[in-house]
């Protein structure tokens, strides 16, 4: 572990922040991005991140925009938003912590906790940013995930 955080949660962190950024760039839901690159392309990027994270995020954001045919959506969380927006960087910390928690309580990879995260439930109440649920605790976060509920 070198800094605050692992590598292995770098790389989460930075692979949910490009799935905004994407969702973001071509208004799409997020999970329909992260279905659109699909594990191999979620991996690579998870493996790759800190090669990544050093690119420009745009450059970056198009390749996988690119290789993957990611067309533009309908969906604009950010322009609906009637309060601060947060950040591609701070909802992708959000994700992160979900992530990690999916992949240990649930003894998968890192890629298919990531899917698993966006294909829930908890990922529209993420996406709401008139709504204030991706402020909650990580905990109370996992517990809506899990259960459905928050604690």
């Amino acid at each position: 572990m070198e800094g605050r955080e692992s590598e292995r949660a770098n790389a989460i962190f930075f692979t949910c922040s490009l799935i905004d950024y994407i969702a973001r760039k071509t208004t799409n839901r997020r999970s329909d991005v992260a279905n659109a690159l699909g594990v191999k392309r979620i991996g690579k990027i998870i493996e790759l991140a800190d090669v990544y994270h050093s690119d420009n995020i745009d450059a970056v954001s198009d390749s996988f925009i690119e290789d993957a045919g990611i067309s533009a959506g309908c969906f604009d969380n950010v322009s609906s938003a009637r309060y601060a927006v947060p950040s591609h960087w701070d909802i992708g910390k959000v994700y992160k912590r979900l992530v990690i928690n999916i992949a240990e309580d649930e003894q998968v990879c890192d890629e298919e906790a990531v899917l698993r995260a966006y294909n829930s439930p908890v990922s529209k109440l993420i996406d709401d940013y008139n709504s204030s649920f991706f402020y909650e605790s990580p905990q109370a976060i996992f517990v809506a995930y899990k259960y459905g509920e928050l604690d």
